[in-house]
């Protein structure tokens, strides 16, 4: 609780990244209040509205069917931010503990795991998630499975990484010295002290998820249709980009300023968390 009140109140000093949190959290909020908010039903169709630009009826104008837009973008958000939050602590929890068992036995271990890893990240990563989500077929959860393998290289090679630079210090000996258990020594030692990088790693992680699930609803091979996911909306909306630009434009925001708000949250806490900044911070 001590460390997590030091974090906000460095945060509090970085306007950018307290920008980025609020943003974030107004969004997590009206995507939890979506089905409260919403003007219309996402799926209600309207043939006398059919690709109206926004006004105050439609705030973002209707797309191809007549659905209203702003309605659809704010329950579509439900799914394209739980699936880069859902993958990421699959894959962040996944990785760590593979990490710590690498970083901790070394070794045999560490390099048979290692050599794993080293397949896994050799595939282009969108590439790997596009041959997961073929193999496994469309859909919201396979979506996320995807992703999640995606992310396990990134998280395990962080921790194992950390976790090789604790190991051997004076307080993991005494550990040992008290016969306390491997797994004791992983848990309540090592992974607390070497969490920081992967609390980072992990906020940017949530924007690259999102993009790439997007990516995937796009081509088809994510959440389908009509689900208003925003990149699925994108995919749909692509082809009237020249007459209805809004129903290209609005997705597409809600993807930026998405991403834009975690990259700040993310600059701002690598700020904090890295040794290196945090001692340039404090000349």
């Amino acid at each position: 609780m001590a460390e997590f009140k030091r974090i906000v109140k460095q945060m509090k000093k970085n306007k950018m990244a307290m920008l980025g949190l609020i943003i974030f959290l107004i969004e997590l909020i009206l995507l939890v209040l979506a089905p409260v908010i919403i003007p219309y039903d996402y799926t209600a169709m309207d043939i006398m509205a059919i690709q109206q630009g926004p006004s105050a009826q439609h705030w973002f104008g209707t797309d191809e069917l007549g659905r209203d837009i702003f309605s659809r973008i704010l329950y579509g958000g439900r799914y394209s931010v739980t699936m880069g939050l859902i993958s990421v602590a699959i894959s962040t929890t996944v990785g760590m503990s593979i990490g710590a068992i690498a970083g901790y036995f070394g070794g045999q271990v560490d390099n048979v795991i290692m050599r794993v890893l080293d397949v896994i990240q050799s595939l282009p990563a969108m590439l790997l998630t596009i041959v997961i989500s073929a193999a496994l077929g469309s859909g919201y959860f396979n979506t996320i499975l995807a992703l999640s393998v995606n992310g396990l290289p990134a998280s395990a090679r962080m921790l194992r990484a950390q976790m090789m630079k604790v190991r051997d210090s004076e307080y993991i000996e005494a550990a040992v010295s008290i016969n306390c258990s491997r797994f004791r020594i992983i848990t309540s030692h090592l992974i607390p002290n070497s969490l920081s990088a992967n609390i980072v790693q992990a906020t940017m992680a949530v924007a690259n998820m999102i993009v790439m699930a997007a990516s995937l609803s796009f081509i088809g091979l994510g959440v389908q249709p009509p689900t208003p996911e925003w990149g699925a909306m994108l995919s749909g909306a692509r082809q009237f980009i020249r007459q209805c630009p809004h129903m290209v434009i609005a997705p597409g925001m809600a993807i930026a300023i998405t991403i834009l708000a975690l990259n700040l949250l993310g600059d701002g806490l690598r700020d904090y968390l890295d040794p290196r900044t945090a001692g340039r911070r404090r000349k």
